[in-house]
């Protein structure tokens, strides 16, 4: 796999976690969520399950910013 690969299948993941991110809120908000969106939300969550295996599979596993950043101070 390329590094442009690589860097576009970050970026879907990125995509995918900000979906699941404005999901939860709107199912944490409403009074009633209907099942569409939960549905929804587990459509998101894997793929970017997938996401995290081909990126697995290609050796290059996601690390979040804030992890990198660490190693990078600890190292």
């Amino acid at each position: 796999m390329t590094s442009e690969e690589i860097q576009e299948l970050n970026a879907a993941r990125e995509s995918l976690v900000k979906r699941r991110r404005e999901m939860t809120r709107q199912i944490s908000e409403a009074p009633l969520p209907s099942v569409d969106l939960a549905e929804e939300l587990t459509k998101i969550l894997i793929a970017i399950e997938a996401v995290d295996r081909a990126l697995n599979e290609a050796g290059h596993p996601y690390m979040s910013q804030g992890v990198v950043d660490q190693l990078t101070r600890d190292s």
